[in-house]
């Protein structure tokens, strides 16, 4: 079997997002879902696979940036919206669009491609490695209290309409300050800001429409809540939950004034969340954590398709001076003897010859790259060879982050 590889057309664009669908399930997305979707396609970066006049694949790139350890913002192409027919498994299709991918994110010059994964165990062979993690937890408020620090007091709350115009823009500004300091938070561009006011009926779960409060502090907004309430009742009475969409504050007193609302609401006893980073800061205000079940899951796969440009974008904890042996079938220009010299400040990374201190694959050096996973725990589990000794001690300490990388939205 042969199939054509081609550009997404936007004439082709409604065929081909109902094959996804179809890829996924079968269930047809809410009108204003899809309309999101087709708004932010970008077609030139977006490609199908068809036999003959049916598309049996698709897949697409979005325009990114993702911050990085250090705080600067790279280049990366978003993959999105990967599938194969079922009528077309083990032919190909998905390894063919992922050379075409690779090679066009290459073309383009962007260092990093990033995906988050429907299976996990697929991306691993094309050289992604899971780079975050997300948390989530089951919170019992009826048990669980909050010690929160001084100042949260003053932090006045109030409702709001997330769709209001002016509320989006102060809840897009929080936001655009956290993700310059946390790595694997991305930049919204225009049009991005509309993902997380999605609000379909379908989502809901039988709970109430999209609500959002403001935190204000000398009339100014300092963190925002959006979240929904699904209201339920048993013999004892109620026991509604709160379902977190997401949470941002610029300091701590307006970060626990947050979370106390969310405690506080009448008639629930639960609060759960499905997306907040590893380390993220409740954990330390709770009183037990063992009634707040939590659990973890992958999120972000990063690929790095220019180990130079990459590995130079970032900084580092710590001084390093490395070698790295890189192996990278898939995309085999990343092969070969990289030195990694930097710090805090910078860093520089080059083809070399010098015996190499460390000997890993490229998907390891993308589950590194944010700084969520250690070079010393890969090496743990047999990922990562040390070829002279304290390489890897230097190499992981300086790899490492200040604040857990995370991804707070798909794509």
């Amino acid at each position: 079997m042969t199939t054509d590889l081609r550009g997404l057309r936007p004439d082709d664009w409604d065929e081909w997002y109902g094959k996804l669908e179809l890829a996924f399930g079968g269930v047809a997305e809410s009108p204003e879902e899809r309309a999101l979707w087709s708004d932010l396609t970008e077609h030139d970066r977006f490609i199908g696979a068809w036999d003959g006049d049916e598309c049996v694949g698709t897949a697409g790139a979005f325009t990114f940036r993702v911050t990085v350890p250090g705080g600067a913002s790279v280049q990366a192409a978003g993959v999105t919206m990967v599938s194969v027919s079922s009528t077309h498994r083990r032919r190909g299709v998905l390894t063919s669009m992922m050379r075409r991918q690779l090679d066009d994110v290459r073309s383009w010059g962007e260092p990093l491609a990033v995906l988050t994964a429907s299976e996990p165990v697929i991306y691993g062979r094309f050289g992604y490695g899971i780079a975050t993690h997300q948390l989530r937890a089951e919170i019992d408020t009826s048990r669980v209290r909050l010690s929160v620090p001084d100042g949260t007091d003053d932090v006045r709350l109030r409702r709001a309409d997330p769709h209001d115009a002016a509320v989006r823009d102060a809840c897009e500004a929080v936001y655009a300050r956290h993700a310059a300091a946390r790595p694997g938070m991305l930049e919204r561009r225009p049009g991005w800001e509309r993902l997380p006011l999605l609000d379909p009926e379908s989502d809901r779960k039988g709970g109430s429409p999209l609500q959002c409060v403001l935190a204000r502090r000398d009339g100014e907004v300092i963190g925002y809540v959006r979240y929904f309430i699904k209201p339920d009742w048993d013999a004892a009475g109620p026991r509604g939950t709160v379902e977190l969409r997401d949470l941002e504050a610029l300091d701590p007193a307006a970060y626990a004034a947050l979370w106390r609302h969310l405690f506080d609401i009448d008639l629930t006893s639960t609060v759960k969340t499905y997306n907040r980073p590893v380390d993220d800061a409740w954990q330390h205000l709770v009183s037990d954590t063992r009634r707040c079940g939590t659990a973890q899951r992958d999120s972000l796969h990063v690929r790095l398709v220019d180990v130079g440009a990459a590995l130079e974008a970032r900084t580092y904890q710590a001084p390093v001076d490395v070698v790295f042996e890189v192996e990278d079938a898939f995309c085999p220009w990343n092969e070969g003897r990289w030195r990694l010299t930097g710090d805090a400040k910078g860093a520089s990374c080059a083809r070399t010859a010098d015996a190499a201190d460390l000997s890993l694959s490229v998907r390891e050096l993308g589950a590194a790259y944010l700084g969520g996973v250690s070079l010393a725990s890969l090496a743990a589990a047999g990922r990562v060879r040390e070829l002279r000794q304290g390489a890897l001690a230097e190499a992981s300490l300086g790899f490492s982050s200040v604040v857990a990388p995370w991804l707070p939205h798909g794509f």
